[in-house]
């Protein structure tokens, strides 16, 4: 929970925009993929015999600046870094086990930097219209936060919270964040109103991806999984936005990175 607060519309949607820059080669070599995942099978069934499996590999944090980056005279300082890091880490490690390659953390520390700093771009641009949020759509939020946890209170969510060391306080700062830019996006996107082409071609490369899985279970339905892919949709679409409207941003904004 404090991962998806920390991450916000903004870190994590614009990491993973800029992970997906490289979707268009990755599909280009699906066969390549399709080795990794026996290979990995294979290694898992080795280790069910009883042959040591690779270690997971550890965070490396070492000589993290206490700045780690200015955006418009904001500092986003060492604290925020690594709480975003560890977030992202957790991923890029269980997808390198998964594949087998091992985790570069340089690259992931710039992905990371550049993740905070489209965040704070993305912040400053919705102060600077004027965006808000008011008690209902933040109690709004922390209900379905609240929800989408299985938690049975609203004061169970805030003492998971607090055992991650987050109060009461800073979780509503974060869920204001939150709201804040998710009104940014929507302005910037507009309505969105995907097509059935889009939708059918969508659920086309998933029946497809699990074709290639070569597992037993049937796809479901074009039916069944439309309004799931009515939010993939849009939120693809949103993040294209987000990315594009950070883009304009950098081209006014003073930022220096310093990892």
């Amino acid at each position: 929970m404090k991962k998806w607060l920390s991450s916000l519309t903004i870190i994590g949607t614009l990491i993973f925009l800029g992970a997906c820059n490289n979707d268009e080669a990755a599909e280009e070599d699906t066969s390549k993929e399709e080795n990794t995942e026996e290979v990995a099978k294979q290694e898992e069934g080795a280790a069910a015999e009883g042959q040591e499996q690779a270690e997971a590999p550890e965070p490396d944090l070492e000589g993290i600046p206490d700045v780690v980056a200015e955006v418009n005279g904001t500092e986003i300082d060492k604290a925020s870094f690594e709480e975003a890091y560890q977030a992202q880490f957790q991923q890029a490690a269980m997808m390198s086990q998964m594949s087998g390659e091992e985790l570069n953390q340089d690259d992931l520390k710039k992905q990371v930097a550049d993740g905070l700093v489209n965040q704070e771009l993305l912040i400053q641009e919705a102060d600077n219209r004027e965006l808000g949020a008011n008690d209902d759509e933040k109690n709004e939020m922390i209900t379905e936060l609240t929800e989408s946890n299985g938690m049975e209170s609203e004061d169970d969510l805030y003492a998971a919270f607090e055992e991650q060391g987050m109060d009461k306080d800073q979780v509503m700062e974060q869920v204001e964040l939150q709201i804040k830019v998710d009104k940014l996006i929507a302005e910037e996107t507009g309505e969105v109103k995907p097509s059935e082409d889009e939708l059918q071609e969508l659920y086309d490369q998933q029946v497809k991806q699990l074709e290639q899985m070569e597992t037993e279970e049937e796809p479901p339905s074009f039916d069944e999984m439309k309004p799931q892919l009515e939010e993939q949709v849009v939120a693809q679409k949103e993040g294209e936005a987000a990315q594009g409207l950070v883009e304009k941003l950098k081209e006014d904004a003073e930022v220096e990175v310093h990892v």
